[in-house]
């Protein structure tokens, strides 16, 4: 999908101050080229003569897409099979890396061709890495793209204690290509761009400088560099090589299709981490693979205001907004006002000074000023209860003819989705894969699609 997204709707197809957009993005792409006749291409399995593929036509498969985009000039060197060797050695990790980026790669894709940019640059997550959206080096590199912090902020990567952005999906992407960009523009060669983004600019440039001072090449093969820049290009012309023919290095790709996986939700109110996912019916873990940037158990509605969710999942969430009447969030947010200490605030909303240092990570000499937000425990934090329709029965504590209510136990069930696992299913509920398979009587670890479990 293209273009810009629409504007929040209102009225009922807006509940409780959330609204979906059916774009992947909510901000302008610049434009991108276009392919306007068909093209001879050789594609890297006929071997033989090349042949009149139709470029103006988007395949279904995401793997295709970016084999058709190539752009970056070739390199075979030893390093370059050696990586080939490594990678092709461990299928099961080409494997799980590939599924993980699967959530990501059509926006990624999108954004590249929106702005003519070379599709291998889909592939270098695999390298920085591995899609894992939550990776963070020795050098507190974070996210899909692995920004450190200053490069982060430098790009506009918000890093607080609610939230970190080198982590979003799409903020640290649309950064990420910047730099890119950036760099390609600084070069005007992307093995030099790709060695920048990895060592940085100057050092690049510097590299090429003491080659020119010696009346020598100053192409990236060139250059006196680090063992892990040295590396880092062949890495990716590996993975490069390995996905434009899988079958000669006896990989199997999993199938992505060429289409949005997420969408965006536009909310105006806070909401917590897990009630998101629940009313998503979707597992813990899955939602916050999509939303790996929110740091804490609550989503700030006025300072975070979208987060993803998978496109099958969005007219469920919905659905089970609008049925829902509970509290969205456990927790206040409180804005600090001039003056306003952390004793005032406990006593405006009847709790301890102790509580908040605890729910805010505060130590006794933290400083607090105002603007700052802290976030404030409700009277009660149960387990939100849901409708019937997010796949969870709640059963409400009866009243014996005494009076008396019996012990108020949330007896709830949980239908299995595809691609659940016990493990899945007991992160999402906060109980242990033990007590699920003891409430279930499950002896195995396969639990089939369609069947009601007990959630205690």
């Amino acid at each position: 999908m293209q273009g810009v997204a629409t504007a929040p709707s209102t009225g009922a197809n807006n509940p409780a101050g959330f609204s979906s957009s059916p774009r992947v993005s909510q901000a302008p792409r610049p434009v991108g080229r276009r392919i306007d006749s068909p093209l001879s291409l050789h594609t890297p399995d006929d071997g033989l003569e090349p042949r009149m593929v139709d470029l103006t036509v988007q395949p279904a498969d995401i793997w295709t897409r970016i084999r058709r985009g190539y752009a970056v000039p070739n390199i075979d060197t030893p390093l370059v099979k050696e990586w080939e060797n490594f990678y092709a050695s461990r299928p099961d990790y080409i494997q799980r890396t590939a599924e993980r980026a699967g959530k990501y790669l059509y926006y990624i894709v999108e954004e590249i061709d929106q702005r003519g940019m070379p599709t291998e640059l889909a592939l270098l997550p695999f390298v920085e890495s591995s899609y894992d959206p939550w990776a963070l080096s020795r050098s507190q590199a974070s996210g899909l793209w692995q920004f450190i912090p200053t490069t982060g902020r430098g790009f506009n990567l918000k890093q607080d204690w609610w939230r970190d952005e080198r982590r979003d999906p799409i903020a640290s992407t649309r950064a990420a290509l910047d730099y890119l960009q950036y760099l390609f523009d600084f070069h005007g060669d992307w093995h030099l761009a790709l060695a920048s983004y990895n060592w940085g600019e100057g050092s690049v440039k510097r590299a090429i400088d003491k080659n020119t001072a010696r009346s020598q090449p100053t192409d990236y093969l060139s250059l006196d560099m680090p063992d892990e820049t040295r590396n880092y290009i062949p890495k990716l012309q590996a993975i490069k090589n390995i996905i434009s023919n899988p079958a000669a290095y006896n990989i199997a790709l999993p199938s992505i299709d060429n289409q949005p996986y997420f969408v965006t939700i536009t909310k105006s109110r806070n909401i917590d981490v897990k009630l998101a996912a629940q009313l998503a019916e979707m597992p813990l873990d899955e939602f916050k693979a999509l939303n790996p940037s929110f740091n804490r158990g609550v989503i700030l509605g006025s300072h975070e205001p979208t987060l993803l969710l998978p496109a099958d999942r969005i007219s469920i969430f919905e659905a089970n907004l609008r049925a829902y009447s509970g509290s969205l969030s456990s927790w206040h947010t409180h804005e600090l006002a001039r003056g306003e200490t952390l004793t005032t605030v406990a006593r405006k909303y009847g709790t301890s000074v102790a509580t908040l240092r605890k729910a805010n990570g505060l130590g006794t000499r933290s400083r607090i000023g105002s603007g700052d937000i802290l976030m404030v425990p409700t009277s009660r934090q149960a387990e939100p209860t849901l409708v019937a329709s997010a796949g969870i029965t709640p059963v409400r504590a009866t009243v014996q003819s005494n009076g008396r209510a019996k012990k108020t136990v949330q007896a709830r069930t949980y239908k299995v989705r595809k691609g659940d696992t016990l493990s899945s299913i007991a992160r999402q509920y906060d109980i242990s894969v033990d007590r699920l398979r003891a409430l279930n009587r499950i002896k195995g670890s396969n639990i089939p699609a369609g069947r009601t479990l007990k959630i205690q």
